[in-house]
């Protein structure tokens, strides 16, 4: 007798663009590969800052994903916002990030992938920061 088995747990990750920069292929890329690792993509595309709020308080997700798209203030705002939830998810962000803006985006907490990150690195550390083996 053959029984239904549930899915495999696959963490959630809600991700969105900051800005309308109109430049797609790094969030993109770095989808496919976090779906090719076994995770569930809420892809928001270009969001405003309240969109990703909401987004982030009704997916619950394990994971918020930030293409910096030069709006650190931007970010930096979501990333203070997120950790003011009862149970807030890790948040990483990719784009193009000054080395000073990675320094303080890591201060908070955030990983940072500037252009040229390994897609193996970014995937190691959503599984990382969602404890997904």
């Amino acid at each position: 007798m053959t029984f239904n088995q549930p899915p495999p747990y696959s963490p959630r990750v809600v991700m969105a663009k900051t800005s309308l920069d109109g430049h797609w292929r790094g969030i993109t890329v770095v989808e496919h590969a976090l779906r090719e690792a076994g995770f569930e993509i809420v892809l928001l595309g270009m969001a405003t800052r309240d969109e990703i709020m909401s987004a982030v308080i009704q997916e619950d997700p394990d994971l918020v994903g930030l293409n910096v798209g030069g709006r650190l203030d931007l970010v930096l705002s979501l990333v203070d916002e997120i950790a003011k939830l009862e149970s807030p998810p890790p948040v990483i962000v990719g784009g193009i990030i000054t080395p000073s803006a990675k320094r303080t985006l890591e201060a908070l907490g955030v990983d940072a992938f500037p252009p040229g990150s390994k897609l193996t690195s970014i995937v190691e550390a959503a599984k990382r920061l969602t404890n997904f083996n």
